[in-house]
């Protein structure tokens, strides 16, 4: 990846980098790259402490159960949908 201080602002490709090592999309090589890379580069260490709190709070809000009467609405919804579309 390079150093980015050196070169001005990181780009595009290389944030695109950071979400693949986030999601382990990355071969061994490529994640040692990005590994290395964040050890010297400030900017894209910042991007990766602010995608993984992103991510945190993305992973706490999702364990959230709806509550049982927009369930119920929602099901009633789909069911109004079907009759709709088998008359319709």
């Amino acid at each position: 990846m390079g150093d980015c201080n050196s070169l001005g602002d990181c780009d595009d490709t290389r944030i695109e980098r950071l979400y693949e090592y986030l999601d382990g999309a990355l071969s061994k090589e490529d994640l040692n790259d990005v590994r290395r890379h964040l050890e010297h580069c400030s900017e894209c260490a910042q991007e990766y402490d602010l995608e993984c709190i992103i991510r945190s709070v993305v992973k706490r809000s999702c364990t959230d159960t709806a509550p049982q009467t927009l369930k119920s609405r929602i099901m009633m919804r789909i069911s109004e949908i079907r009759i709709e579309v088998g008359h319709g």
